[in-house]
């Protein structure tokens, strides 16, 4: 197919390579934006948020609301993490599959806060999220 017939410039597509544990979690620890999908009343959902890696765990600091109340009483949530570079057409994308918990533990919760998570907005936001992973895949593009 060429560039014509609607399909892209064939010679620049590259094969994803999969990619191990280990380099999942490094990547995820190299960027702080990612994506968190929930289920709210049986419908999917997706939220950008800022993150930081604790010990293998995604922390994620949020408000109360909406993506807080469907992390935590949906309970199996799916994180995305992605890096893209659309001049060179390379990538990678990391998802993280597991249960959401409040860090609700005052110790856990001052040691969460001492990680030093910022946000991109100016909503005040003093509750943390911990993903608990069940299932780690990423793939390089």
């Amino acid at each position: 197919m060429t560039d014509a017939e609607g399909g892209g410039d064939l010679s620049r597509v590259h094969e994803p390579i999969e990619l191990d544990l280990a380099e999942c979690w490094n990547l995820l620890r190299s960027t702080d934006i990612g994506r968190l999908a929930v289920s709210i009343r049986n419908r999917p959902d997706i939220f950008p948020v800022n993150y930081l890696v604790d010990d293998e765990t995604i922390v994620i600091n949020t408000a109360p609301g909406t993506k807080l109340a469907a992390a935590v009483l949906g309970r199996s949530v799916a994180f995305e993490a992605d890096v893209l570079d659309p001049i060179n057409q390379r990538g990678w994308s990391v998802v993280v599959k597991g249960d959401a918990a409040e860090v609700e533990d005052l110790e856990e919760y001052l040691a969460v806060e001492r990680l030093g998570l910022e946000t991109w907005t100016t909503t005040d936001k003093t509750r943390f999220l911990r993903l608990i992973p069940s299932e780690v895949t990423g793939r390089r593009i």
